[in-house]
């Protein structure tokens, strides 16, 4: 069996200092048959020869505006296998670090076409338990978000990163 081609990608958990949490809205139309709106962390690829804290760093700078000061500690892992999840790769690799910061209206370095080239639409602060109460028709990326980011909240930085189901 061929081993998967998976993209890596690194994504914030961004908590504001009332345990809010700072989510991309992707609006994807392609197929246009199969629209889906998920939130998301904010992040994104890790390109060739970068390491994983300098994508962070301008995957933040550029959706959100946010500037990563130190290193934030790597807190949950993902690796989802669906073709035609990510274009020309098996799947996704996620790596999740936890941002601590004060609240901040986000505005990032991408102009509003470039944010919907990357199918964002929207960034919103959302507190945990209305992650937990949604009962609409868009998804959360991991689909259970309420449960991880719950338990990194009560429990603070895990030992290890906790692996993430889709």
């Amino acid at each position: 069996m061929p081993v998967p081609h998976l993209r890596r990608s690194v994504r914030a958990v961004v908590l504001d200092e009332e345990d809010r949490v700072l989510l991309c809205r992707h609006v994807v139309t392609e197929p246009p048959a199969a629209t889906v709106t998920v939130w998301a962390a904010p992040g994104g690829g890790v390109e060739a020869g970068e390491t994983p804290l300098a994508a962070l760093r301008r995957e933040l700078a550029e959706e959100t505006g946010l500037t990563v000061r130190g290193e934030p500690p790597h807190v949950w892992h993902q690796e989802v296998v669906a073709a035609g999840l990510v274009p020309g790769h098996d799947g996704v690799i996620n790596d999740y670090f936890l941002v601590r910061t004060a609240s901040f209206v986000p505005r990032g370095s991408m102009s509003d076409d470039e944010l919907a080239a990357e199918n964002i639409e929207s960034l919103r602060w959302w507190r945990p338990a209305d992650i937990a109460a949604y009962r609409g028709p868009e998804l959360f990326s991991p689909r259970d978000l309420a449960t991880p980011l719950a338990a990194l909240i009560a429990g603070g930085v895990p030992a290890a990163p906790v692996a993430l189901a889709l």
